[in-house]
């Protein structure tokens, strides 16, 4: 095991190279950094795609023997589908726009002078995730296409993947005649390179933590750089009294059956008084059909005797597995107040058929993504339109909810003049 100043000096030194790529790479043409990215996206669809699936085997494989849970495990797992899906993420970055250099709320000054504000790289971006190998190609395909350098910080159960794929990565920005250091994977799991890269103080320009509770306290209270807080996803589902019974069904089931081990899936479930009786049984009957294990309060478990009661942390708890918290409300004001209590800033959902009430929702839930008579796995980059996303916001500097190109981005103040002096 080194000695922790050598992870030091490791992690030091290859932050410095990142951040002299991140200088080279503000200024790469919009064709240079595509070219990019469509040949990692070809190695995924071609000759680097046996090669990765024999990564993650052995990742997996390492993943059973730790008792990883089913959820975590479907975090980690790729298969031919996924790489497919990972490639087709890259060919929607590079359908979008480089938001590189455009110019935005644009006048003259009574003096003469033209302002602009315009859009610049961040620099160098730190990136601390856990379990989804797929984040190694969303982080470094969108720090890429946005001008930035990154390094990246990906968790030991996926460490196999991840450097099978910073390997397509190095690969493709060799053959444009880019650095390699844009894209750094730490080469190492233990911690204290975790340590290390998060005080690399006027080196990384920013930091994104994507991971469980445990992982963004220590960056937060760890951090000498500007953090980025990809927080938990305690998202609610309300069902009001007016709403379309079988609808809200299907959004309940779907935001937590179809994948449950992602930040955007449903936690808890909220449910009207007045449809309490017929809504309860019926959706707790699909939802345990799913495999879904119920936790609910006393009105819950008084309809529905297959829920055990829930405790006072259920309610603060991401799950991320096939388990749903279930309350019953009176109505609007209380449920607006659970989630204000509850709720981390994600997804926050209301079904319902009135539209004062959508309305109210929509206006005093505070939360990266509201929505009304849809599933909360809509909170996703690739679903909102900006391609990959590099995680979700659940803190309002900078950016609040999906993080795509525009959100890797800041702006600074430019100005054209013709002589003109300060009097």
């Amino acid at each position: 095991m080194k000695e922790s100043s050598a992870i030091e000096e490791e992690v030091a030194a290859l932050a410095r190279a990142a951040k002299a790529a991140s200088r080279r790479m503000a200024n790469v043409p919009t064709s240079v950094k595509d070219a990019v990215l469509r040949r990692v996206a070809d190695a995924l669809l071609g000759d680097a795609r046996a090669t990765i699936l024999e990564a993650n085997a052995r990742d997996m494989a390492g993943g059973e023997e730790q008792g990883l849970s089913s959820a975590m495990l479907d975090r980690l797992r790729l298969d031919g589908a996924r790489l497919d899906g990972i490639a087709k993420g890259l060919a929607d970055v590079i359908a979008l726009p480089d938001p590189v250099g455009v110019e935005r709320e644009k006048k003259t000054l009574p003096n003469g002078v033209e302002i602009s504000r315009m859009r610049v790289p961040l620099g160098l971006v730190g990136i601390i995730y856990e379990s989804r190998p797929n984040v190694t190609i969303d982080a470094a395909a969108l720090t890429l296409k946005s001008g930035n350098a990154v390094i990246l910080r990906g968790g030991k159960e996926a460490f196999q993947s991840n450097r099978a794929f910073a390997s397509v990565f190095d690969h493709a920005l060799e053959a444009e005649g880019l650095p390699p250091a844009a894209v750094t994977l730490l080469p190492t799991t233990d911690r204290r390179a975790t340590l290390a890269l998060i005080q690399q103080t006027g080196v990384v320009d920013v930091v994104i933590p994507r991971g469980g509770e445990g992982l963004m306290h220590f960056v937060s209270e760890n951090a000498r750089v500007p953090v980025l807080q990809h927080f938990k996803g305690v998202c609610h589902v309300y069902v009001d009294a007016s709403a379309d019974l079988t609808m809200a069904t299907r959004i309940v089931l779907n935001s937590k059956v179809q994948r449950p081990g992602v930040c955007n899936a449903l936690e808890t479930l909220l449910v009207d008084a007045r449809v309490a009786d017929a809504f309860l049984p019926a959706v707790a009957k699909e939802l345990i059909a799913a495999g879904v294990t119920l936790r609910g309060d006393a009105a819950v478990c008084a309809r529905v005797p297959q829920a055990e009661p829930a405790t006072d942390a259920d309610w603060d708890t991401e799950y991320l597995d096939l388990v749903l918290s279930i309350a019953v409300v009176d109505g609007l004001e209380p449920a607006l107040a659970h989630v204000a209590q509850h709720g981390s800033g994600h997804t926050e959902c209301i079904v319902t058929a009135d539209t004062e009430q959508a309305e109210r929702w929509l206006h005093e839930v505070d939360a990266s993504l509201v929505l009304v008579n849809a599933s909360t796995r809509f909170n996703d980059g690739g679903e909102l339109g900006l391609g990959a996303e590099i995680g979700i916001s659940t803190t309002k500097l900078h950016a609040y909810g999906p993080m795509g190109l525009e959100e890797l981005c800041s702006s600074k103040w430019v100005g054209r003049g013709t002589g003109q002096i300060r009097g």
